[in-house]
């Protein structure tokens, strides 16, 4: 064993001493000389020129020693304003401005050295076989605006991104790798067609059907004998009696018909059975003559139809001219619900919309019906426009003049291209979708939005019906884009240096 030692020391000062004497005759320089010692194949090369020029002084070979002038050879290049940038050829930033040489021995931490050595390594390194793609250059996983031109980690411990040239790196086209999308939560959606409606909230009133309120009155003067036991308020059934009335002109026009009867003649059609009926006699009562031959003292007025008593003005013994009001009906199983839509909204409102109503009183309760009047004026107090909807009332619980919080669906009728809420993006200048164009490739589409749903959104130009949108961390891929546009400037063949390693500290 020591006489091995004792050989190795022997072969260091023989090595140390020829190469201080192969310094001295100004060949080449000691790191070219180490490379090729059998000992220190592990050293890095070192990129620059090939040969160095040692100072001389009188014609005479100075020997290399501390404090000395540095090496003139470059190292190599570093960004002018001292990003951490470097390149180990000389090349220009975007600006047009040289990157500046660093000398041998100007390298104070080396983490340039190393950068510039790896991106000289990188571009020395055989093409990829023929249907592979180059890898232009690899950039921040975070969309840093920092390149690698070989593949490294960020600090975090997370790959660069390649870039790739070629067809396949289409403009606008985002590609995120399939462990990036799963981290990421992205969510896409078909673009299908369907209406689009979001629900209009205006208050309402209960109003009685116009075209259910019926009257009962006499087209003769008569005496009100007799009045039935209801008020306003009460409920009453068709055929129900309501007022006994005796009318002078109404038994003389009976009497006529009687007579005519007995004589055979037709009196149905006949002049005292018209003059009977356009004194609005029941058809009761002349049913009744026509069997018992005689003219009854006076005649019964019933119900027309089904519904509540708004209005009584007969009293037993008073008189009533001919058109007086006796009672005021009305058909409360189907109302209306008058809303005031602003005026800014109105051209959202369409006939046959549906509107759901629910009323403070009737809690828990939801009434369906549908837009089946947009009123033609405007109101000059509230700038408001009154919408009829006709609501279905069976069990009598809406009462005329109760309020009610009425939701309108508005929007295109028709089917129309929509797309979920959540696919928009929009900066208020624009809106933009993201296009999922499958293996892991997205596209950034700017898009014409219409009208806008509860939880679609018309789209008008963009995109068709098919596509397939993204609708969950779309704003990342947005993102995304948005870098690579930025960083596209880095990359070959632009306007500006070529992608170059980067130090971290």
């Amino acid at each position: 064993m020591r006489p091995s030692l004792v050989g190795l020391s022997l072969a260091a000062v023989v090595a140390a001493g020829g190469g201080g004497y192969w310094i001295g005759l100004g060949q080449p320089a000691l790191a070219d000389l180490a490379a090729a010692l059998p000992f220190a194949s592990g050293m890095p090369p070192v990129v620059g020129s090939a040969t160095s020029q040692p100072l001389r002084t009188g014609g005479m070979t100075e020997p290399a020693r501390p404090g000395a002038a540095k090496d003139a050879r470059v190292a190599y290049y570093r960004d002018p304003d001292g990003k951490p940038l470097y390149s180990a050829v000389p090349t220009k930033t975007a600006d047009g401005r040289d990157f500046v040489p660093v000398a041998v021995g100007d390298d104070r931490d080396g983490q340039g050295a190393s950068a510039a050595v790896a991106g000289a390594t990188a571009s020395t390194t055989a093409a990829p076989p023929a249907g592979e793609r180059n890898v232009i250059y690899y950039r921040n996983p975070m969309g840093l605006p920092d390149t690698s031109p070989v593949p490294k980690k960020d600090s975090m411990g997370m790959d660069y991104i390649p870039v790739y040239d070629g067809p396949e790196e289409e403009d606008g086209i985002v590609t995120i790798s399939p462990g990036r999308l799963q981290r990421t939560g992205v969510r896409s959606q078909i673009v299908s067609r369907q209406p689009i409606g979001r629900p209009l909230r205006v208050p309402g009133v209960v109003k009685i059907d116009e075209r259910a309120v019926t009257i009962v009155t006499t087209r003769a003067d008569a005496f009100v004998e007799e009045v039935s036991d209801v008020t306003t308020g009460s409920a009453v059934r068709k055929g129900q009696p309501l007022v006994r009335l005796y009318s002078p002109e109404m038994a003389a026009a009976g009497a006529q018909f009687v007579i005519e009867l007995k004589s055979g003649g037709a009196a149905r059609s006949g002049g005292a059975g018209l003059k009977l009926r356009n004194l609005g006699v029941p058809e009761e009562a002349i049913t009744e003559m026509e069997q018992t031959g005689k003219v009854p003292p006076s005649m019964t007025w019933t119900a027309p139809r089904d519904g509540l008593v708004l209005e009584r003005s007969a009293v037993a013994g008073m008189m009533t001219e001919a058109g007086d009001v006796l009672f005021r009906l009305a058909d409360v199983s189907s109302v209306w619900i008058v809303a005031d839509v602003p005026e800014r909204e109105i051209g959202s409102v369409r006939l046959g919309s549906v509107a759901r109503s629910t009323f403070r009183g009737l809690s828990g309760r939801t009434f369906e019906g549908r837009v089946g009047l947009v009123y033609p004026q405007v109101s000059p107090e509230t700038r408001t426009v009154k919408v009829r909807i006709e609501v279905a009332n069976p069990d009598g619980l809406l009462l005329p003049d109760m309020y009610a919080d009425v939701a309108i669906e508005s929007g295109a009728g028709a089917a129309v291209v929509a797309v979920p809420n959540d696919a928009i993006l929009d900066t208020g200048s624009r809106q933009v979708v993201i296009l999922d164009r499958g293996e892991g490739r997205f596209e950034p589409r700017p898009v014409e939005i219409g009208a806008r749903g509860t939880d679609m959104t018309e789209v008008v130009k963009g995109v068709d019906a098919g596509d397939r949108v993204v609708t969950g961390a779309n704003f990342l891929i947005d993102a995304e884009s948005n870098i690579k546009a930025a960083l596209s400037a880095l990359g070959p063949g632009k306007d500006g240096p070529a992608p170059t390693a980067e130090a971290r500290p």
